[in-house]
């Protein structure tokens, strides 16, 4: 038995971002270096970003890979060090993995099975590899480990200084026929696993219970490494890098961390026998000290009910942070309607703040976003505005100011009544008659919605910052939205998320906080109430679930019909069974309004904002469900509902 000291590393990389992507790596190859580590595995496609769609098929994103390659290449001295990128072999564009031993190119792995499900579209920009095939790829030009002008590419076990090594890239590894199984019978002492696995409610202990299976089962060291933050705008990765022996984690990067680079290490007994005729010559001699394993942190030992909204504020403060800076604005406004959605959108700025200055100090985050480090952060973060008619409550309007005001965030009171009666003035003249209530509810309803859309715009412009969209996944299924009104945004963080899961975290929020922070009792302004439009007249008392359906009928249904795939009436009996309480009648006709309102309004839903992808319910089309504009309307199967 001897020891070897294995690392992993977690990566915010940015998709092109050349020079960035590849400092990066090289950080990640210091870090690894000053910690004793010998074998150090990065993320999957780590030297373009996972993230690059549709511009894999440009020829030149191979090639300036390659350069980013040949310029880590020395970094790797003393090491060996793995890096993903796209690699075209053959005429055809492979997701594939380097290994570097010792600042000499070792050779290729290529993955065998792509994502094709979900958000993951790997299928339409590389080729898969075929099962246990290796064949020669030219190193141009590169220094190899054998001198030679070609290297393995392919299922390839690599015999480094008498340490065998596989590799299984991300999707290999979640497939029945998984070349881990196969390099394991041949030898494998390490499996490596380059991973570009996104962020899911919930999916961190299936991820982690295939790690620590895998080590067992294939009686290996397994190494996982997995992106980090916001990498591209959409998909999120929590950064959770993992290397494990005997069934059990023996080391983890820190998740939803605000640094970009996070290496963890491990030094671990490996049974080795001499190496083989063909071996790359390696020293493995390194640290030998014990690790102790794996320490969580004390928000992820919350109990189960509690951890969703942990990682929700973690993940969503992370993704703001990292779309903020990449986007190189300068913060967030909002246009606070006094209710649930607009204020989860203004606190998650300010746990953004919170979290990424308790990890990096006030002066490190500031300088990563462009403050001034003399002035209050969330003041130069987060611009908020009430935007009144005739038809908005003192209720709603003491809500959004104290709101504000107990965030730190700059705020306006933007009354647009004046415009909205010369808009419909406007309207009424070109008509030739008087707008009323009983005739024209959704054109007055929708008129002050979109008024209020060219002064919030116009205070994002002022600011340089990012309009939120404050809209979540149940106003989303519905339609019940104002294009180009409360839709108006260049990003929509909650839409991925429903109604319930809103009001139920900003009272946790109020009653609770995260892990290490106070509570926020303040928020009992917004929590205390109903939700609400207030678009009508106040005497018509408008409420949205009247408008609708219950949230929580509202939430089921689409939880049945969009994660769940059930036609009508097995929507039907499963809600039933759901709500025992509700009249049958009552059910069939919220699913006839559910599934009218759901045909009628996919435009909207391709018009959303982009938005994070938080579990497998999002509605993003762009990413996730997609459906057709124009389609039939249930109508057949919602008429025979009984």
């Amino acid at each position: 038995m001897e020891r070897v000291h294995f690392a992993v590393a977690a990566l915010n990389q940015t998709p092109l971002d050349w020079s960035g992507n590849l400092r990066r790596s090289m950080a990640a190859v210091e870090q690894a270096r000053s910690q004793g580590g010998r074998l150090l595995l990065l993320p999957e496609l780590c030297l373009t970003g996972y993230g690059c769609e549709d511009a894999f098929h440009s020829a030149h994103i191979a090639e300036r890979a390659w350069e980013s390659l040949a310029a880590l290449l020395p970094h790797s001295r003393g090491l060996v060090v793995t890096a993903g990128l796209p690699l075209l072999h053959g005429g055809q564009l492979h997701n594939a993995t380097a290994v570097m031993v010792d600042g000499r190119l070792a050779g290729f792995a290529a993955k065998q099975h792509l994502a094709g499900d979900g958000i993951h579209y790997e299928p339409r920009w590389f080729r898969p590899w075929p099962r246990a095939v290796v064949e020669r790829h030219d190193a141009r030009g590169l220094s190899t480990c054998d001198g030679s002008s070609d290297v393995p590419i392919g299922e390839v076990l690599f015999d480094v200084g008498g340490l065998r090594i596989g590799f299984e890239i991300c999707e290999d590894a979640w497939v029945e026929d998984r070349p881990g199984k196969r390099l394991s019978e041949r030898g494998a002492q390490a499996i490596l696993n380059p991973s570009a696995s996104h962020f899911a409610f919930g999916k961190r202990a299936v991820r982690e219970s295939l790690i620590e299976e895998s080590s067992g089962d294939l009686g290996v060291v397994y190494l996982y490494a997995n992106l980090l933050g916001n990498e591209a705008g959409r998909a999120l990765y929590d950064g959770g890098s993992y290397i494990a022996a005997g069934g059990k984690l023996r080391a983890m990067t820190p998740r939803f961390s605000y640094c970009e680079v996070q290496v963890a290490t491990a030094s671990l007994e490996v049974p080795r026998g001499a190496a083989s005729p063909g071996a790359i010559k390696f020293d493995w001699a390194g640290p030998t000290e014990e690790m102790e394993g794996v320490r969580r942190p004390a928000w992820e030992l919350v109990p189960p009910a509690e951890l969703a909204y942990e990682e929700f504020t973690r993940m969503v403060g992370l993704a703001l942070f990292d779309y903020a800076r990449k986007t190189r604005s300068t913060g967030y406004v909002v246009s606070l309607s006094g209710g649930a959605d607009s204020a989860t959108c203004a606190v998650l700025v300010s746990e953004m703040v919170r979290l990424g200055c308790d990890e990096l100090g006030p002066a490190a985050f500031a300088e990563r976003l462009g403050l001034d480090a003399d002035q209050p952060f969330m003041g130069q973060l987060l611009t908020c505005a009430y935007q009144p008619t005739e038809n908005s409550g003192p209720v709603t309007r003491d809500a959004a100011e104290r709101t504000a005001h107990s965030l730190g965030a700059r705020y306006f009171v933007l009354d647009v009544q004046p415009m909205l009666e010369a808009y419909r003035a406007a309207l009424e003249a070109a008509l030739g008659r008087a707008l009323d209530w009983e005739r024209d509810d959704l054109t007055l309803q929708n008129l002050q919605a979109r008024i209020r859309s060219p002064s919030i715009w116009g205070l994002a412009n002022e600011a340089r910052a990012i309009l939120v969209a404050t809209s979540n996944r149940s106003e989303a299924a519905v339609g019940y939205t104002t294009m180009d009104g409360d839709s108006s945004g260049g990003l929509a963080p909650i839409s991925g998320v429903d109604k319930s899961f809103v009001l139920a975290w900003l009272r946790w929020m109020e009653v609770h906080g995260p892990s290490g922070a106070a509570p926020r009792p303040e928020l009992s302004v917004i929590t205390d109430q109903r939700p609400t439009a207030e678009l009508r007249p106040p005497a018509a008392v408008q409420r949205d679930e009247d408008d609708l359906m219950p949230y929580d009928v509202l939430d089921g249904i689409e939880e049945l019909y969009i994660r769940d795939r059930l036609a009508p009436q097995a929507v039907l009996e499963a809600l039933a069974a759901r709500f025992p309480d509700h009249p049958r009648g009552a059910l069939i006709g919220w699913i006839r309004r559910f599934f009218g309102l759901w045909v009628r309004n996919q435009w909207k839903r391709e018009r959303i904002a982009p938005s994070f992808h938080l579990d497998d319910e999002s509605l993003d089309p762009k990413t996730w469900c997609r459906y057709p504009i124009l389609g039939g309307d249930w109508g057949d199967e919602l008429e025979r509902l009984a």
